[in-house]
């Protein structure tokens, strides 16, 4: 098990490059398996949920080689086995290999995924969409058995729209007959960069980043080479920092249109940013106001982000709010903001931040990736030693996240306990 000690109270200055996007890698390494030739993708960040990919890539027998941030995926010599729960439960993007199986071999068998527990987090959309492009579903013993003789593109309305029933969905489709349109589809520009990559390899899909995407099934997927764009959860995440304890902060190599629902949101609060191109300047100022936050789905303010926001909310003057409306199981994180002086209630799925409040530095436990990422927003700003169990959560989305810190000034480390 592994620790997370920081000594907070320190300006953070310099550059932090944000990596390729964790949400964009995880849901592009499966489909690579849709070609009959080798899949290049590069910009790949080094974390754990990428590697446990990887993992169930040699599992099925693909050929996968790694060097630095770039993945050459070869799967001529694939094998279309059941994904045991050992793998699968590793992380929730396991369940990509769902659609990508189902739509090169038309059957998979695979446990139910994994992944962080912040709410109910069902399938069914996707088991829907597969159902209705005429697989047969089976559930046995937590196992699932996606089967079809033959897929035939269908309209598909999901009634939420979710990000990974919409790719998923995608995948399935891609090699369907026919053509398939999603409606009420996730906008997301992750999903954007998977169908980006899925018409490199010689998809015909259109309409992605819109609530409707059209997908002409094809034959045959060939050779590609793509680029993960950055990661935006990231991105916020260290622009929240910088708010925070920055001074001139430089979050560099990111796409500032994909969180334009935190930068106003700040701004409302009376942050100074200085937006270019692909970085965000970012200072620590007094005085900040209090402002309500609503999470929604893309473009809207990402819940992603609405717990790494809510230690810089303790900095506010007056009564901030965050209302969840996503996951029901997202505010494990306020106990241990508590502990450290906050002044935060609950009640129903809207936490209340009261301040300003001082944050004081103690032992608290990352509940979930994001959670854990607040805990480290706190930490930095408290005074004292704070520790962080349960980092692993956090290495999962983070990459380099303490060689990134320490190079802007923080005192952070990892170690074993």
């Amino acid at each position: 098990m592994k620790l997370l000690e920081i000594n907070g109270g320190n300006k953070l200055t310099g550059t932090i490059r944000v990596s390729g996007a964790k949400n964009s890698a995880v849901a592009l390494i499966p489909p690579a398996i849709l070609s009959d030739e080798e899949v290049t993708i590069c910009n790949v960040p080094d974390i754990t949920d990428t590697e446990a990919l990887c993992e169930i890539l040699s599992f099925l027998g693909a050929k996968v080689k790694r060097a630095s941030e770039t993945i050459v995926i070869d799967s001529k010599e694939l094998e279309n086995k059941e994904i045991p729960a050992s793998l699968a439960k590793k992380l929730r993007a396991s369940y990509y290999f769902m659609g990508a199986l189902l739509g090169k071999y038309k059957k998979v068998t695979m446990s139910l995924p994994g992944g962080c527990s912040i709410g109910a987090r069902p399938i069914n959309l996707h088991l829907k969409g597969f159902e209705a492009l005429g697989a047969k579903v089976t559930n046995k013993d937590n196992c699932y058995i996606v089967e079809a003789d033959e897929l035939i593109g269908n309209n598909i309305y999901l009634d939420f729209a979710s990000v990974g029933a919409t790719i998923n969905i995608m995948l399935a489709a891609v090699k369907a007959k026919g053509k398939t349109i999603i409606d009420n589809a996730a906008k997301e520009p992750e999903i954007v960069n998977v169908a980006t990559l899925l018409n490199n390899m010689g998809a015909k899909i259109r309409g992605a980043g819109t609530s409707s995407i059209e997908i002409e099934g094809v034959s045959y997927l060939g050779k590609c080479f793509h680029e993960v764009i950055p990661d935006r959860i990231e991105a916020g995440t260290y622009v929240i920092l910088g708010a925070a304890v920055g001074e001139n902060l430089k979050v560099d190599n990111i796409i500032p249109e994909h969180i334009e629902s935190l930068t106003s949101k700040l701004e409302e609060m009376g942050v100074f940013l200085d937006i270019g191109a692909d970085y965000i300047i970012v200072s620590k100022q007094d005085n900040y106001k209090a402002i309500h936050v609503k999470t929604q789905t893309y473009p809207g303010f990402p819940t992603d982000l609405q717990q790494p926001l809510t230690p810089l909310l303790t900095a506010c003057k007056g009564q901030s709010k965050i209302e969840e409306t996503i996951y029901e199981n997202r505010f494990m994180h306020i106990p241990y903001l508590n502990s450290m002086g906050a002044d935060i209630r609950v009640k129903n799925q809207t936490s209340t931040v009261i301040g300003p409040t001082k944050l004081v530095g103690c032992d608290v436990v990352a509940t979930d990736l994001r959670a854990g990422a607040s805990l480290v927003i706190a930490g930095l700003m408290a005074d004292g030693t704070t520790k962080i169990t349960n980092v692993e959560h956090i290495l999962r989305g983070y990459e380099n996240i303490v060689e990134k810190l320490t190079n802007v000034g923080a005192k952070v480390e990892i170690r074993e306990i």
